[in-house]
């Protein structure tokens, strides 16, 4: 089963690769990870997902929050999350099979960003499976080559994964927090 986890971290040099060192000395495979600042430049958050059960994730969970630039690590529950990843694929389009193409285009909402005499490249943001099903449908026309982001998430509704620190800086002294 895969999960999908929000690691907040300090914002410098050397905390992504000691947190994938923590996945390689512990046999640990990355799906997908990806890494960005959030709204505070000293924070950053890196959304990573992982194969594993239950067991495997906690224990995950347990290793990450002992390094020391780790400000909290969440994992989201299936349905309390929103995710996306973004996809450049180039496809080889030659002018007779062109309209089929921006068809497909059209009702997956992907987007056209270049046009050459012999390809066409695509612009996809969605989940993971409606990516697949981009893929498979562009598949017979011959993808020619595929650029993935990984996938980044965000909880549904009101909820924040922040730390402590930097919620309590934002809604102001004597708010309580996450």
């Amino acid at each position: 089963m895969k999960h999908t986890l929000s690691v907040l971290t300090e914002n410098h040099a050397g905390v992504l690769s000691k947190v994938s060192g923590l996945f390689t000395r512990r046999g640990f495979n990355i799906d997908s990870l990806a890494v960005g600042v959030t709204e505070d430049p000293a924070i950053s958050r890196m959304t990573i997902v992982v194969h594993g059960d239950d067991a495997v994730v906690e224990q995950v969970e347990k290793q990450l929050n002992k390094i020391i630039p780790v400000i909290k690590v969440k994992t989201f529950s299936e349905g309390e999350y929103l995710s996306r990843q973004l996809s450049l694929i180039k496809v080889a389009a030659p002018p007779s099979r062109r309209a089929e193409l921006m068809k497909i285009a059209e009702l997956m909402n992907a987007r056209i960003l270049d046009v050459s005499p012999t390809s066409m490249t695509f612009e996809f943001t969605d989940t993971l499976e409606r990516t697949e099903v981009m893929e498979d449908l562009l598949r017979p026309f011959g993808i020619r080559e595929i650029v993935r982001t990984g996938t980044i998430a965000i909880e549904k509704g009101a909820s924040i994964t922040r730390s402590k620190k930097a919620s309590q800086d934002q809604a102001g002294p004597g708010a309580t927090s996450l």
